[in-house]
């Protein structure tokens, strides 16, 4: 499905500029870009609005919210995943890989559940084109957990599988280097007492030293072997990216700690931060805030994480902070994101891509900060929203 349209009197953020001008698209795909006024009666006008390339988006928990929306509230597969779908390009997402856990001992957790049902409804309502954003799957398996090679089995060769990061929750280090940080996340979201929390913790670190090495090193062959892009996850310490670059990972998802992202850029690791982190000034763990990352150059890509409007949040944010320029801050849920997962046809507004195109419209706010409004989402050039 892809149509033909004109976008005229637009503000087109291009990799390097925003210039003023008009964009033709053609079969779906980006035909012209034009500086200037145009004599054009016909087509869509922007009103000055700005016109991004659609945001690419590899890593959300927001259809793990869906499918659980309280900690063990099954919800059903296709009212979560349509939306989803809708939360997503609301928020200028035309192109999301859905982050999906794999492996917990709890079986009646989403990530200790077998996903066979949830891949199905992805290609039904993929297939009937019931969806606004195009889905592809970015797997987060658990290391330490004893299932997660088993849980993994329906994804394993899957056409929709662009993205495989390897995680490691164990309290005490990554993420959970705080206890106390690790306490309040599980007691609050997950529902946990307080004694659960303490057993959990005593039980975590017999898991990691059976099963972490084995199952990095399974996913790691796979990654290899199938073309499949990698990822760390919340990398601490120098040698945790070391690691992750000599197993050949892309990407540093959500480092910890400043010294693991310029560990990652010396690996060539592209840093991936949170906007929820820029949006909030912070890590809700307490790990190393993002925009101090973008000061130092070390900021690469923006993932939404929890929030999916956070995405553009973010990049208004480091706008108005003088910390990247508005191309620098929209290539990084745009361009970077896609070129990081093999997709090379999407994420920049230039002649042969794409046409995933989202129109922005700024609304000043009191203290000089600037909300942006998403008003309309195109995908291949068919408007989806």
């Amino acid at each position: 499905m892809s149509a033909n349209a004109v976008f005229h009197n637009a503000r087109m953020v291009l990799p390097g500029e925003v210039v003023q001008g008009s964009l033709s698209v053609q079969g779906g795909r980006i035909a012209a870009l034009a500086s200037g006024g145009t004599a054009a009666l016909q087509g869509i006008d922007l009103g000055g609005d700005y016109l991004l390339p659609g945001l690419v988006e590899v890593h959300t928990d927001n259809f793990e919210r869906h499918l659980m929306p309280r900690p063990k509230v099954q919800w059903a597969a296709m009212p979560a995943l349509l939306a989803h779908d809708a939360e997503i390009a609301a928020a200028g997402i035309t192109t999301v890989l859905d982050a999906l856990g794999v492996g917990e001992a709890d079986a009646e957790s989403l990530r200790g559940s077998a996903w066979n049902q949830v891949l199905d409804t992805i290609d039904t309502c993929t297939e009937r084109h019931l969806l606004r954003a195009d889905h592809h799957l970015h797997v987060r398996c658990e290391l330490p957990a004893p299932n997660t090679i088993d849980l993994f089995g329906p994804f394993h060769g899957h056409p929709r599988l662009s993205l495989i990061s390897l995680m490691d929750h164990t309290p005490g280090q990554r993420q959970w280097e705080n206890i106390e940080q690790a306490r309040t996340y599980y007691t609050g979201k997950k529902g946990w007492s307080s004694e659960k929390f303490e057993r959990q913790v005593q039980h975590a670190a017999t898991l990691q030293a059976q099963y972490a090495e084995p199952h990095r090193a399974y996913f790691v062959d796979y990654c290899r072997t199938h073309g499949i892009a990698l990822a760390s996850h919340d990398d601490t310490t120098v040698a945790h990216v070391e690691q992750a670059h000599a197993e050949g990972a892309g990407m540093s998802e959500f480092p910890t700690t400043l010294a693991a992202a310029q560990a990652a850029h010396a690996c060539g690791l592209l840093t991936v931060m949170g906007g929820p982190n820029v949006v909030r000034g912070g890590s809700h763990s307490g790990n190393v805030a993002a925009s101090d990352l973008a000061r130092q150059g070390l900021l690469d890509i923006l993932s939404s994480d929890y929030v999916p409007g956070s995405l553009l949040g973010a990049v208004m944010r480091l706008v108005h902070d003088g910390i990247f320029t508005l191309p620098e801050a929209v290539a990084t849920v745009t361009r970077n994101p896609a070129r990081a997962s093999g997709m090379a046809d999407r994420g920049e507004l230039a002649t042969g891509l794409r046409a995933d195109l989202v129109q922005v419209h700024l609304v000043e706010l009191p203290g000089g900060a600037q909300q942006a409004v998403v008003r309309g989402v195109w995908r291949e050039g068919v408007r989806v929203l």
